[in-house]
């Protein structure tokens, strides 16, 4: 396992798989080309694009400022540009864009809702939303910001933490209690009425945040959670709510908090860390390896991530700053 440190628009990932990292190369001889003036105009064109790619890059803004005592936590992105970050106390959504860094409230603050984990179903255009400590899930339009639909999932004590999509149903965790949220989707992405729980089948939790990030496999066949308390990663069967402690080696990833899934490679946020490690998952997602941890001078407790083209974007959340609603807020911007 390596550790590299990273900075904003600069940060590669070495040996992932799914890494973008290039350079231009064995374009052309230089010597061949050197005794006339083609091969000289040739080479200063060849030099101008190289120079070019860090310039385009810093087209794209290193860090994103969000409102002043947002106390954000969740990350997703919409169409194009778009992104989405909700506020943990209020519940509010703010959207802004990616390349330019602006943005603005798309759902303003709501008494007795809050917002942790964000999904996006991009056939409906509606954000999801884990309501934490209102035991509750919401549904926005993302284009409007208008409340969409709602469920309750819980009257006791209850702390819905996260949330994603696949293609017929939106799974939400739950962090105090051994079981996941299904709401069925329509061919459409249009949400049921209702709602099933689903028992984490042997699993047992401790005292602390438990079931906190989730991620599906691509085909909707596995669902992927990460225990904060326990540093454990759960493969779960959606249709049985059967789980399988997948085997890292001995690694733990405690701490662990948004979860990110290309192919076999789970980016997973370690919030009070500072960092996202790497795990590099085997063919049936029984298994997996740390390969990779990424840390940022920039970072200040990060807890979700989401990926744009080629950047992975995490939200400081500044978990343990003193006045919270007074202090400022951000993503930051990791290429790799």
């Amino acid at each position: 396992m390596m550790t590299h440190i990273l900075h904003p628009q600069h940060a590669q990932v070495g040996t992932n798989s799914n890494s973008y990292a290039g350079s231009i190369s064995g374009i052309f001889d230089s010597q061949r080309f050197a005794r006339t003036w083609f091969g000289v105009g040739l080479m200063v064109g060849m030099s101008c694009l190289v120079l070019a790619r860090p310039a385009s890059a810093a087209m794209w803004p290193e860090t994103i400022p969000l409102p002043i005592g947002f106390r954000p936590e969740g990350i997703e992105i919409g169409p194009g540009n778009q992104f989405f970050v909700g506020s943990i106390p209020t519940g509010a959504i703010y959207s802004g864009n990616l390349r330019t860094g602006e943005g603005g409230i798309l759902v303003p603050p709501m008494t007795g809702r809050a917002a942790i984990g964000l999904g996006f179903d991009p056939r409906s255009g509606y954000l999801f939303v884990a309501g934490g400590p209102t035991g509750a899930g919401y549904v926005y339009d993302g284009n409007t910001g208008t409340p969409v639909t709602q469920w309750q999932f819980a009257s006791g004590p209850s702390f819905v933490n996260d949330a994603v999509i696949t293609r017929d149903a939106a799974y939400f965790t739950e962090s105090l209690r051994p079981v996941l949220y299904r709401v069925p989707l329509g061919p459409g992405g249009e949400p049921g009425n209702t709602f099933e729980e689903i028992p984490l089948n042997g699993v047992v939790f401790g005292p602390g945040t438990n079931s906190n990030g989730i991620e599906a496999t691509p085909n909707g066949e596995w669902l992927i959670v990460v225990n904060s308390a326990s540093g454990e990663l759960y493969r779960v069967d959606p249709a049985t709510g059967d789980v399988m402690v997948i085997d890292l080696g001995g690694e733990s990833l405690t701490n662990g908090d948004g979860l990110l899934l290309q192919g076999h490679t789970l980016y997973v946020v370690r919030n009070r860390l500072n960092l996202i490690a790497v795990v590099a998952l085997n063919g049936d997602f029984t298994a997996g390896a740390l390969v990779e941890e990424i840390t940022n001078p920039a970072f200040r407790v990060p807890t979700t991530i989401a990926r744009h083209g080629h950047a992975l974007y995490a939200v400081n959340a500044r978990f343990g700053t003193p006045d919270p609603d007074h202090i400022d807020y951000d993503l930051v911007r990791v290429e790799f």
